[in-house]
């Protein structure tokens, strides 16, 4: 089923800090439920400081979905630096072609993609990915999911993702299964 009535738009790293509170809004009610809620890790505060890290990162870029001028969902993201420690601690997981891809800065990481719970099971988590993913100039993409998640999980695997092994962001996070898309384009 694809989404009706969705605006989509595309963010770099000036211009979304005009959405930053909005992306915070739809965070916060994303995560409001157990396991998340009450975890320091996934507070309020902890993901606009990891969200505004981010806007320094190379190639950062964000795709939100509105329906009635209201944020519904995004996705935001960035080149993967190939010396990131969670990348790096992959070691022989990664696939030497990916490695390589990474080392000449071709792979995209999307760092997060959330929907509104209301919205969910609408194809409009898959849109905002292929979004951001067709306007991208790296040729493969890698992202983490939480390894407790597994709608998001299930829904990667559907989408052609294939996991590479297992990985922490942060000695306080939570583990997460680290997983490629051979191809973007």
């Amino acid at each position: 089923m694809q989404p009706v009535d969705v605006e989509y738009q595309r963010y770099d790293r000036a211009s979304v800090k005009a959405v930053t509170d909005e992306m915070v809004e739809v965070y916060a009610r994303v995560y409001d439920k157990p396991p998340y809620s009450g975890d320091p890790f996934f507070s309020v505060t902890s993901f606009r400081e990891r969200l505004e890290a981010a806007f320094d990162s190379d190639g950062f870029e964000t795709v939100t979905a509105r329906r009635d001028g209201q944020i519904i969902g995004y996705v935001h993201g960035a080149t993967l630096p190939a010396d990131k420690p969670w990348w790096i601690s992959l070691g022989a997981q990664k696939p030497a072609q990916l490695q390589a891809l990474a080392d000449v800065r071709q792979v995209f990481w999307l760092r997060e993609l959330m929907v509104l719970p209301e919205c969910q099971n609408q194809g409009l988590g898959r849109k905002i990915h292929d979004t951001v993913i067709s306007g991208r100039a790296e040729s493969a993409t890698t992202l983490t999911c939480i390894i407790d998640n597994q709608p998001a999980h299930d829904a990667y695997l559907r989408w052609g993702y294939t996991v590479m092994g297992e990985i922490k962001h942060a000695p306080e996070s939570p583990i997460y299964n680290a997983m490629y898309l051979p191809s973007s384009r």
